[in-house]
């Protein structure tokens, strides 16, 4: 079964980062000797500290933040080829473990652990559903192995899902009560926000508009492990592939291999066949955001992904509504987190998670 992700692009982070540490492999000791920005976490970690993942289907990205959200350290490791949940679940540990090295914190130091996860997720018992990328996995109990694991409270959420609360919290959709975050990556997902809340649906899948049937998409719902109708024509992979059918030399100069915002770029330099494709995801991701604000009433549309922050798409999409006759016209905006919008929203999670925990209430009253 497919379900929505997608790898967010980098972006500006308005929380502060004392030490951020390189991408690693899993397990390499933290370098010898303290540095200065170490020796000023300190004072920060008194009251502990709670970690943060995102786990994609390329790479997983963890950040350990103190109990104000401050985020002190990161760390990454490579998951292309991984498909077995205990796999993935060593790593999580291993980055737990090395980023405590790296602000010389001890493992009590930990509160809680909040992981976004590239599919549908029953977060009430902290159970992955369904994945897309992380092949195989069907009902892994990801929150009670984390919780055995690592001795803390736990919760897991779907990615695009953390990406809205983040995008809440610290982004563009801070003063919205009601607002939905676009991630258009590979693939295509939403996070929906209604009175200040992520909604989730009866089962856990609300945001797979994936699977929307749209004029331009094909006609009907593709089968399981399959992508859906609007994600097979403007996820990330679904734009390459729509280039590749269209390629002919005779009417570009452009190479056949170009990846999604490869081709938004020769679009805008001019390329007529490049124009061609952003004005079809354009035209299509403006379908999607007029049939949902339709449905929600919400005014705010967030885009975020590698795809779907891309300056030309939002332009386009924004110049198309503009063409329209809305009661209340939607408002477009791209994220301002980036690529940090899914950690930051598994950071104020976590957060929440440790406030919820007898033993730190004070945490969750003290959260904006």
């Amino acid at each position: 079964m497919q379900v929505r992700s997608g790898s967010m692009k980098q972006g500006t982070n308005p929380i502060t980062m004392h030490n951020c540490s390189h991408d690693t492999d899993p397990g390499t000791p933290a370098a010898s000797g303290t540095t200065a920005a170490q020796e000023g976490t300190a004072s920060t970690i008194g009251a502990g500290c709670v970690a943060a993942v995102d786990l994609g289907g390329t790479k997983l990205r963890l950040a350990l933040a103190d109990m104000s959200g401050t985020i002190l350290t990161r760390w990454s490791s490579s998951t292309v080829g991984i498909r077995s949940p205990e796999t993935i679940l060593g790593l999580i540990c291993d980055g737990v473990r090395h980023t405590l090295r790296d602000i010389n914190a001890p493992q009590g130091a930990l509160r809680s652990i909040a992981v976004g996860v590239p599919g549908i997720t029953d977060v009430d018992n902290g159970v992955v559903v369904a994945t897309s990328y992380l092949m195989g996995w069907q009902n892994i109990p990801l929150r009670a192995r984390l919780e055995q694991e690592l001795s803390v409270a736990a919760a897991i959420d779907n990615d695009v899902n953390l990406a809205a609360i983040g995008e809440s919290w610290m982004g563009v959709a801070k003063a919205a009560r009601d607002f939905v975050f676009l991630a258009i990556g590979t693939g295509i997902g939403a996070g929906i926000m209604l009175n200040g809340q992520p909604y989730r649906g009866s089962c856990w899948a609300a945001g797979e508009i994936g699977y929307m049937l749209l004029p331009g998409s094909r006609e009907i719902p593709g089968k399981r492990d399959e992508p859906g109708a609007l994600e097979s024509v403007i996820g990330g992979e679904g734009i390459r592939a729509h280039w590749q059918n269209l390629w002919n030399p005779d009417q570009t100069a452009l190479p056949r291999e170009l990846t999604a915002t490869q081709i938004f770029d020769h679009a805008v330099a001019g390329d007529a066949l490049a124009a061609a494709i952003l004005r079809q995801s354009a035209t299509l991701l403006t379908y999607a955001i007029y049939n949902i604000s339709g449905v929600l009433n919400c005014s705010l549309f967030v885009l975020g992904g590698g795809v779907g922050q891309h300056p030309a798409l939002c332009h386009a999409t924004q110049g198309l509504l503009e063409q329209w006759d809305f009661r209340q016209r939607p408002q477009i905006t791209q994220s301002a987190l980036g690529q940090d919008a899914q950690l930051l929203g598994a950071i104020r999670t976590a957060l929440e998670t440790a406030g919820k925990h007898a033993a730190y209430p004070e945490i969750c009253r003290g959260l904006p």
